[in-house]
C-alpha cells in the first residue's frame, strides 16, 4: 500500500501558484504583444487605447520582470535546476530589448517579435521551475527549506 502523498509547506504552495501566475501573465503578455500590431486601430473606438501606451507595457516588463526574477531564484536556490534560469536570461534580454530600446513608430513588427519570444520565453521559464519543484529531491542541496535558502 502507497504511503499518503505528504501535503504540501505553505511556502511550497505559495511559490507553485506564484509560478503559475507568471506563466499566465508572460503567455497573455506575449499574446498581447504579438497581436497589438493588428488591432491597434480598433483599441481606441473599444476605450482600450491604454493597451497601446508604451508607459502601461514599460511598468508591466519591468513588474514581470521583477515578479519572474524573485520567483526563479528563489526557485534556483531550492532545487538547484539551472533550466529556468536559462529561459529567464534569454527572456528578460528581448523583453528590455524589445520594450525599451527597439520601441518606435518604424521598428513595430521587430519590436512585436522581440517582446513576444521574450514573454513566451518568461512562460517557459515559470513551467520549468513548476516541474522543477515536482521532480524528486536528487541530493541534500536540492529542496532545501525555502526559509532559510
Amino acid at each position: 500500500m502507497q504511503s499518503p502523498v505528504p501535503p504540501l509547506s505553505q511556502s511550497h504552495a505559495l511559490a507553485r501558484a506564484a509560478d503559475r501566475v507568471g506563466a499566465t501573465a508572460s503567455l497573455l503578455c506575449a499574446l498581447h504583444c504579438a497581436v497589438l500590431p493588428f488591432v491597434l486601430a480598433v483599441l481606441p473606438t473599444l476605450g482600450l487605447s491604454w493597451l497601446a501606451d508604451h508607459l502601461f507595457e514599460r511598468v508591466f516588463i519591468a513588474a514581470a520582470s521583477a515578479f519572474a526574477l524573485t520567483v526563479l531564484i528563489r526557485g534556483w536556490r531550492v532545487h538547484r535546476n539551472p533550466r529556468p534560469l536559462a529561459w529567464l536570461a534569454p527572456g528578460l534580454a528581448l523583453l528590455w530589448l524589445g520594450g525599451y530600446v527597439v520601441d518606435g513608430h518604424d521598428t513595430i513588427g521587430l519590436h512585436a517579435l522581440l517582446v513576444s519570444i521574450g514573454g513566451t520565453c518568461l512562460a517557459l521559464a515559470h513551467v520549468a521551475n513548476l516541474r522543477s519543484a515536482d521532480a524528486p529531491c536528487s541530493d541534500a542541496t536540492c529542496c532545501a527549506d525555502p526559509a532559510i535558502v
